[in-house]
């Protein structure tokens, strides 16, 4: 089975057209429309139904799609092993939450991007839901996300242990006052964050039941939205001491086994670890002093 006929057929079920397909592969219609011919004989089932707008893909071709990506993937994987001479370099696709990456990743990208100037490092922020689903879905090689996470198919290494509090307006003065906030308002990331669902735990152990968050996607808004006094986050200590610090907020200590959380990296278990990658997370390690300890 030809790799360059699954590729085509890949490229098509995206685009649902022989047309796109083709300017995506940088070749003409006619050798797409061949390839696609010669994989259905080969197979022996039709892949595609045409029609006038493009393609439908058959219910056989939704069958094989996801291990034609699978294969895909190992291709790819396979080339970056053969060149992996154990010298960072290449590609590197990360995943963190936006405290962690302001926290705890920014100090070292500076220090790592001077040191292995060959590697292309994206870095991407998200909630601990989406980030999960984004490395078990291969589109990224790891990711620091909030922890107790379980999943079969994923490694986890421990790398930071935070403190989270709650976090106010300045004229917030405990949380027992939060009890008679008229209409209280939380401010949070969007469905999926793990700060968000203990926050919620624990006005719910306060008897104050939150009607609808306020959703924001960056950090900055939720710190500058509470410091105009809108409503309540839990974030980091470290996160928000800054603003603590110049008065804008207010930080407030709340129970141990809601204010701990560790920060843990993972990546797919049979997914290959490059160098660039191995190479990363001892930074990161040697950064913030703490010590390996995977599972």
């Amino acid at each position: 089975m030809d790799l360059a006929d699954l590729k085509t057929f890949e490229a098509v079920a995206r685009h649902g057209s022989m047309n796109k397909a083709a300017a995506e592969l940088h070749t003409v219609q006619s050798n797409v429309t061949a390839r696609i011919r010669a994989l259905e004989e080969e197979l022996g089932v039709p892949l595609f139904e045409r029609h006038a707008r493009g393609v439908v893909i058959t219910p056989a071709g939704d069958r094989i799609l996801p291990l034609v990506g699978r294969m895909s993937r190992l291709t790819a994987e396979i080339r970056a092993a053969a060149g992996d001479d154990g010298t960072p370099a290449g590609n590197l696709s990360l995943g963190g939450l936006e405290t962690t990456t302001a926290l705890r990743l920014a100090p070292v990208l500076s220090s790592y991007a001077q040191a292995h100037p060959a590697v292309r490092l994206s870095l991407r922020t998200g909630t601990t839901a989406r980030l999960v689903q984004d490395v078990v879905e291969y589109r990224l090689e790891g990711a620091f996300v909030a922890g107790p996470v379980t999943h079969p198919d994923l490694y986890q290494e421990a790398v930071f242990t935070e403190e989270l509090a709650l976090v106010g307006g300045p004229a917030l003065r405990t949380i027992k006052s939060l009890a008679s906030v008229p209409d209280l308002k939380t401010i949070v990331f969007q469905l999926g964050c793990s700060y968000r669902q203990r926050l919620e735990s624990l006005l719910a152990a306060m008897g104050i039941v939150v009607a609808r968050p306020l959703e924001f996607g960056s950090l900055d808004a939720i710190v500058s939205c509470v410091a105009a006094g809108v409503g309540v986050t839990l974030l980091p200590r470290g996160v928000a001491a800054p603003a603590a610090k110049a008065g804008r907020v207010s930080l407030h200590r709340i129970p141990r086994e809601l204010a701990r959380v560790e920060t843990l990296y993972i990546r797919r278990r049979d997914g290959y670890v490059s160098s660039a990658s191995t190479v990363f997370l001892e930074m990161v390690r040697a950064f913030h002093g703490r010590g390996r300890a995977g599972r």
